[in-house]
């Protein structure tokens, strides 16, 4: 199973459906009196049954990076999830004296859910030409049908029952492409593809992204909306009632594009919500690299070619720090399969690099960007521009020359060996003034001062902070750590040479 795929995760279309409220007699009783060594509070007791769950947030993508180290304690219990990397941790400075009895609610604080990135007033959202009437052919997407029949064949099974065939369901997008197939199936190993759950998801989140705020009541009422239809159907294992609620679906979405109101409401809309990024990501994710997810176990230990992912949640908290724009530059050095890479073309519609050597990693690369292409134009969003480069991204000169004009360079050095990290100091002394540089491992020593002795060296250029991340950030840990953003800055140094002068 891949990085986006614990979006698929969990049973068929009925984990969809509404919980009922439970309501249960709670007994309270007064606490005892604190001892002189407790806290001045005690902390509430929450009722089992009235606690509220954490989501599974922790989708795995992005970054195709580098490094693991040798599995050490884990402060925090593994889920029973797969990863499309070895067993492995990397090293992490911040939990090297982590132990069983830390329960540290810093290094545990999951990342927030809210919106990530600042409305950018510049970007043009909507792809004109998908909109445009013209796509009467087939775009050249993988069909949800196509992993179901073709890659995964006796992996799965009629959705409803009384059912011996597997007819296929048409899903129609908001943009003028024609409608996607998927199977009326269900997997049998509950970690592969379950087309349901995405048809439902690919509704909601159309219905929050591209549905104005007059239209909403026919999808979402609680009585007759489709959304509660098709739980309704799913809940009922009625196969009638759920083509009948998609059918309704796709009448509706295609009345309100030929009125013009999806168009005006993503004209007037400056930013894609996380959920709505991780949503096709996902989709791009399962139908790519899912399937040929066991070519990424082969690594070399101890090497700087090792796979590992930062997840979307993390990835967009970066483009916030460093308030990532539309018409900035951003690099991914190590990119992997290309998810962060692809992430920031959707996300904040910039131009969009990574280079990663690992031919693998760089084939699935491949595969991700055409179906990036082709299924931003299915949602009917205008991207910026994608490069994927192989090689090493010291020598490539299509990098060497992008890295000059770059706005964001993202480098996932955590288990990159000294002499890598050197070299790539190096390369600082070209970037523009200006130019962020984030990693998980700084590239300025603690309590680094410029010097005389020292001042020739290139990390006088950099003016360094500090950031943490939480758990479900990387693919490798469930705990949190450190990462830093690096600004090159001459400002101190030319400072420091004037005052020897």
């Amino acid at each position: 199973m891949g990085g986006f795929d614990y979006l698929q995760k969990g049973g068929t279309g009925f984990t969809l459906q509404v919980k009922k409220p439970q309501i249960r007699r709670v007994v309270q009783t007064r606490p005892a009196a604190p001892s002189s060594h407790s806290a001045n509070k005690a902390p509430r007791t929450v009722p089992s049954g009235l606690q509220k769950e954490a989501p599974e947030t922790a989708s795995r993508s992005v970054s195709g990076e580098r490094g693991f180290s040798p599995s050490k304690r884990r402060l925090t219990p593994l889920r029973n999830r797969k990863r499309p990397t070895p067993e492995q941790r990397l090293s992490s400075d911040d939990d090297d004296e982590g132990s069983d009895t830390d329960t540290s609610l810093e290094l545990r604080k999951r990342a927030r859910t809210g919106e990530s990135t600042e409305p950018d007033y510049g970007r043009r959202l909507r792809s004109l030409k998908a909109f445009s009437g013209d796509e009467t052919k087939s775009l050249p997407i993988v069909h949800a049908s196509e992993i179901t029949s073709v890659q995964k064949p006796g992996k799965f099974k009629p959705a409803f029952e009384n059912t011996n065939q597997t007819s296929e369901i048409f899903l129609q997008y908001p943009s003028a492409t024609p409608k996607e197939r998927y199977e009326a199936v269900v997997p049998r190993d509950d970690d592969e593809f379950k087309p349901l759950d995405d048809i439902v998801q690919v509704i909601e989140t159309v219905t929050q992204a591209y549905i104005p705020e007059d239209e909403l009541d026919e999808f979402n009422n609680e009585s007759t909306g489709i959304k509660r239809r098709l739980r309704r159907a799913l809940a009922r294992g009625s196969e009638r009632e759920f083509r009948e609620s998609v059918k309704d679906y796709n009448v509706a979405i295609e009345r309100l594009r030929r009125s013009g109101s999806i168009a005006k409401k993503m004209d007037a809309t400056y930013r894609l919500s996380l959920p709505h990024v991780e949503r096709i990501l996902t989709q791009i994710y399962s139908r790519t690299v899912s399937p040929r997810v066991d070519s990424l176990r082969q690594y070399e230990n101890g090497t700087d070619n090792v796979y590992g992912e930062l997840l979307p949640r993390f990835i967009s908290t970066i483009f916030k720090e460093t308030g990532l724009k539309s018409n900035h530059v951003f690099v991914d050095l190590g990119s992997g399969v290309g998810n962060v890479v692809l992430q920031a073309a959707l996300e904040i519609g910039c131009e969009s690099w990574g280079c990663e050597m690992m031919q693998n990693a760089c084939d699935l690369a491949e595969l991700q960007q055409a179906e990036f292409k082709a299924r931003c134009r299915l949602w009917g969003i205008a991207p910026g521009k994608t490069h994927l480069v192989r090689g090493d991204f010291l020598k490539e000169q299509s990098i060497i020359d992008v890295l000059k004009r770059a706005d964001v360079v993202l480098i996932n050095n955590q288990a990159f060996t000294p002499q890598l990290n050197n070299e790539l100091i190096n390369h600082f002394l070209d970037m523009k003034e200006g130019c962020q540089i984030v990693s998980l491992k700084s590239f300025v020593p603690v309590g680094h001062k410029i010097q005389s002795r020292n001042l020739n060296s290139p990390i006088n250029l950099l003016t360094v902070k500090q950031r943490q991340y939480w758990s479900n950030s990387v693919s490798w840990t469930d705990v949190g750590g450190s990462y830093f953003i690096a600004t090159k800055d001459s400002s101190r140094l030319k400072a420091f040479s004037e005052s020897l002068a």
